[in-house]
């Protein structure tokens, strides 16, 4: 492959400012629903490409397995648990996108029982989460105390008679106090509580009431929210509480894929948007942090090497063209600190290799521990990994290690492609500036002191 346009750059770093329910006006526009039909936001970053990222990297090429490692779906959910902490949007995106054409293919008669959660659905139950909203706010002090200590030992709590035991066994136990049930109920909750249950304390919660449950898909859905969208779920999704109220409400409604259709938007903005660009932005990056620090250190050290030499030459008696020899150090110092502040080893790039990441340094195909093997899975657990081997064994590797860490082969063919327009963009700025201090030596007058 040739390489890129020479005023190439490199993706620039997406800060999370992913736009919530309250700041978005209400659209007529059907969102990317079970239709197929997309936002205008989202159809402009699809059918163009996004600075810096060729198409060979687009989303859809990733998502749909046309790349090659270290761009893979693999990579990029590798990418999300470890370095930027998001995995669950993609683990949504994934099952929605899954869910979505299962239900089309499903030919049961029950499907009849899941209407579509049409857009104006959507904007009353967002008119009417905002209208309770501000209704809230405008609550007394002494409301919103009672709030504040909701769920705590202030909590004022309703009296609860004790059931009378007369007419019955007078040697039977006497049943548990209030108190003593709470505590039992937080207990066992957090562990032996089910989805369903879980799911119908969110629509509680949320002012909903409990749906049907005969629809099609409605376990599958109930595990959903459990797992994506109540408070406390392993995977929650970064809402707000007024986006997670109208996902409830269009739950409690129906099990249509259109009812998740407004989070399912915003998922996939920030995964396009966001997460992609720094993705391939990172993927640039051939050596692990240590390793770029010392390839800039390198660099530095080469730079103020090749200014010591022209200093030498120019104060001696040996003839001013000698002193064009320290470009040979300027030009190689400042294409591995320009290379290097792009997140680039040149001696890497020069066999086309990368450093392995610290998860897959300690990882073999039989250790259990391996967090990427059960990422894909729709529902599991949370995407924590600080409490793995790999950590602490990583940590303990010396820094000479670290720098001359293993290596492989990059595959992706566009990947190397971005990595040889950034190397010769590099030596190109190395050969000017160093031919700009060059010249400037080889003019001043000699020193002539030895």
């Amino acid at each position: 492959m040739g390489l890129l346009p020479l005023n190439y750059r490199r993706p620039a770093y997406v800060d999370n400012t992913r736009p919530s329910m309250e700041d978005r006006p209400a659209s007529s526009d059907n969102g990317s629903g079970i239709d197929g039909k997309t936002s205008s936001s989202l159809k402009s970053v699809r059918s163009g490409n996004l600075a810096g990222i060729p198409a060979a990297l687009g989303f859809d090429r990733i998502i749909d397995g046309g790349t090659c490692p270290p761009c893979t779906t693999r990579d990029f959910m590798n990418y999300l648990i470890y370095i930027e902490r998001s995995a669950e949007n993609l683990q949504f995106f994934l099952w929605h996108r899954d869910y979505v054409k299962r239900f089309k293919e499903a030919k049961t008669s029950d499907l009849a029982l899941a209407p579509e959660w049409t857009q104006a659905m959507e904007d009353e139950a967002i008119a009417r989460i905002q209208k309770e909203h501000a209704e809230k706010a405008r609550k007394g002090p002494e409301t919103q105390a009672t709030e504040i200590f909701k769920g705590t030992d202030f909590e004022k709590r309703p009296d609860i008679r004790k059931p009378s035991v007369s007419g019955g066994n007078p040697f039977t136990t006497p049943p548990q106090t209030p108190d003593d049930r709470e505590i039992l109920s937080d207990y066992i909750g957090s562990n032996a509580m089910s989805y369903k249950s879980q799911a119908s304390d969110a629509f509680a919660t949320a002012g909903v009431k409990a749906p049907f449950t005969i629809q099609p898909f409605r376990v599958e859905i109930d595990r959903v929210i459990a797992t994506y969208i109540m408070d406390g779920a392993p995977r929650q999704l970064n809402l707000s509480d007024r986006e997670q109220k109208a996902a409830l409400h269009a739950l409690a409604y129906t099990t249509h894929p259109s009812a998740l259709r407004e989070i399912a938007k915003s998922v996939e903005s920030t995964l396009r948007r966001q997460a992609h660009p720094n993705f391939i932005r990172w993927s640039i990056c051939n050596g692990n942090p240590a390793r770029v620090f010392f390839a800039r250190a390198l660099g530095v050290g080469l730079i103020v090497a090749g200014i010591a030499v022209a200093l030498v030459l120019t104060m001696s008696r040996i003839g001013r063209g000698y002193r064009a020899l320290a470009a040979i150090g300027w030009v190689l110092g400042i294409a591995t600190l320009i290379a290097a502040w792009k997140g680039m080893c040149v001696v890497l790039h020069g066999m086309h290799h990368r450093h392995v990441r610290p998860w897959e340094l300690f990882i073999t195909e039989e250790d259990g521990t391996d967090l990427g093997k059960h990422s894909f899975d729709s529902f599991g657990s949370s995407n924590s990994y600080e409490e793995q081997p790999w950590v602490i064994q990583y940590q303990k590797r010396n820094i000479v290690r670290k720098i001359f860490d293993r290596e492989v082969w990059i595959q992706e063919p566009a990947l190397r492609q971005i990595q040889d327009t950034i190397f010769v963009q590099s030596m190109l700025c190395a050969l000017l500036l160093a031919g700009g201090l060059a010249a400037i030596f080889v003019c001043v007058p000699g020193g002539n002191f030895f």
